[in-house]
């Protein structure tokens, strides 16, 4: 690889040739030569098939099989753009979504066909890539109609001619709490500077496996696994869907060395039964987001390998990453350019204060918002201004995350803008008070948000999948040298699985929705006592009726408090 590739399309061309394996999906292989070959003839269908003056894009509505990567490939040799479609999203979002990026060809398999029964999507032709019937989607595909128009383009090869640094290549939509997701927009020339650099971070070699488990939907997967794997001439190892039970067989089973993660993957893998022999793998890194230092701790006792936390805003606006000497629970050090502003005022915050027990003393004054005053890719959304002007604005760009910043200049990550939560007229952090909780011995996975205060503000909210003792949850939080006296939960949901998005992040719109009138068994402390009891209907339409309605409550379940 040069690192002078300025196209993911030259980056296809160049495994031409190239007789070794390259991808594994199931028990089919294809060689990299065989998925060059197979770039070229998808590019040469979509050339044929886009009518004339539509936007050069195709809808992806697939789960990892072969043909995603495929088909990202042949957009990139055609100079075309690939939307990943949600497969979670449903009725009109879903036409939303493939009508907003104005994709005049959809790509889908017949798992996928009872999601487009109803929807109105004119305009729109639809190729079905399978007529597989074993089970993981990765077999032959014999759908004759989708075969025999591939079969027209069989001797193509792959010409990156016609492609171009500035052309579009992904529109992917980033997950937001309110309103409609936005599809960003990554080009050709930014997709194969991040590949090339993440090759050089990581000394990804030709002879690396790139576990693929993440949803190619979703930007982590495409831009942090499948491209450094692309530029290094590396091979890829596909996952249907994400799954913690058949993690390590298949790192065992394709020989994968490196692999990508987001939001509570780790957690789940963690959450398996442990195995004598768990770490005779070949892994050597994992890179991803949001593991938090407990879990990477704990993924590298169990199996001997690495976890690489860093920072990077799904639109490529900002990123930190971790260098030797970080302090613990800092994501790393602040690239030039990078600040924390107060959102209000436009000014830097002060550096953040600790106690001797590493407690952040000045929250209020040093959280703020994260913000990148340097030149930086963020290319824009798709058909979408007014998003676009709120994350480009006096110049720099906003990341909307939370952010603290002490002496040294080390970041610390303390959730989205709407995570901050109001006590008592103090400002928390969600993301702080969650590290704390998170070494709680029977949690699995933590959340923490603010749930209305039936007067004023917020209260602190956790939901806990996993086991909960009410007294030694108690005698836990106590216990804990860092956790300020605004921070204790005052209400604690308990759950049997944490609420997730497609790409395993911790549904925490959804959580904030519920509040505590939900199904689930929720504890609370009253004001002017100091232990946890459950929740009941008597307790809302009391003390919490001005916040949460008592019907609201009874709906979900509640029983009358045991006098």
């Amino acid at each position: 690889m040069e690192s002078t590739t300025r196209t993911v399309a030259e980056l296809v061309a160049a495994r031409w040739g190239d007789h070794r394996p390259g991808l594994w999906c199931g028990e089919l292989v294809l060689t990299q030569h065989e998925v060059a070959a197979g770039a070229a003839a998808r590019a040469a269908l979509l050339a044929d098939l886009l009518p004339p003056g539509a936007a050069p894009h195709v809808g992806v509505l697939l789960d990892n099989t072969v043909e995603f990567p495929l088909w990202l490939a042949g957009a990139a040799l055609a100079g075309a753009a690939v939307a990943g479609i949600n497969p979670t999203r449903r009725g009109p979002e879903l036409a939303r979504d493939i009508l907003h990026t104005e994709c005049p060809l959809l790509v889908t398999e017949r798992a996928h066909l009872p999601l487009l029964a109803d929807l109105k999507l004119p305009g729109v032709r639809i190729l079905v890539t399978d007529g597989d019937e074993n089970g993981d989607g990765c077999g032959e595909r014999d759908d004759e109609g989708y075969a025999a128009l591939l079969a027209r383009y069989a001797d193509a090869v792959p010409d990156p001619s016609r492609a171009t640094p500035a052309d579009r290549l992904l529109l992917y939509f980033t997950s937001g709490s309110t309103g409609a997701p936005k599809a960003a927009i990554c080009t050709q020339g930014r997709l194969a500077a991040a590949g090339q650099a993440l090759v050089r971070q990581f000394g990804v070699r030709a002879d690396d496996v790139h576990y693929l488990c993440m949803p190619m939907f979703h930007g982590n997967a495409v831009i942090a696994d499948w491209a450094p794997a692309l530029a290094a001439g590396a091979g890829v190892a596909l996952r249907r869907r994400f799954s913690a039970s058949g993690f390590l067989d298949d790192v065992r089973r394709y020989r994968a060395t490196y692999f990508t993660y987001v939001g509570r993957a780790i957690q789940y893998v963690l959450a398996t039964e442990p195995r004598p022999d768990d770490r005779d793998n070949p892994l050597r890194l994992g890179f991803g987001t949001e593991a938090g230092a407990v879990d990477a701790a704990a993924f590298e006792q169990r199996f001997g390998v690495r976890l690489v936390e860093g920072y990077g805003s799904s639109e490529g606006g900002a990123a930190i990453q971790w260098a030797p000497g970080t302090p613990e629970g800092a994501v790393g050090p602040a690239a030039p350019g990078l600040v924390v502003l107060d959102p209000a005022t436009g000014r830097e915050c002060p550096p953040a204060v600790f106690d001797s027990a590493g407690r952040l003393l000045n929250g209020e004054r040093a959280i703020g918002e994260l913000v990148n005053r340097a030149p930086n890719p963020f290319e824009g959304y798709w058909r979408n201004p007014a998003a676009e002007a709120e994350r480009r604005r006096g110049g720099a760009y906003w990341t909307g995350d939370l952010f603290y910043r002490d002496g040294q200049g080390y970041l610390y990550f303390a959730g989205r803008t709407d995570d901050r939560i109001r006590v008592d007229g103090e400002n928390l952090a969600a993301a702080v008070i969650e590290n704390i909780v998170a070494r709680y011995g029977g949690a699995v996975a933590v959340a923490v948000y603010g749930v209305p205060d039936p007067v004023t503000g917020d209260q602190v909210m956790a939901t806990i999948a996993g086991t909960f003792d009410p007294e030694g949850f108690a005698e836990f939080l106590a216990a804990q040298p860092d956790l300020g006296t605004k921070m204790a939960p005052r209400f604690v949901r308990v759950v049997r699985r944490m609420p997730v998005t497609a790409t395993n992040k911790i549904h925490r719109a959804q959580l904030r929705r519920e509040g505590y009138a939900c199904a689930d068994p929720v504890w609370w402390v009253p004001r002017g006592e100091s232990s946890y009891r459950r929740l009941t209907a008597e307790d809302a339409e009391g003390p919490l009726a001005s916040a949460k309605g008592p019907s609201s409550v009874r709906r979900q379940g509640l029983e009358p408090r045991t006098r």
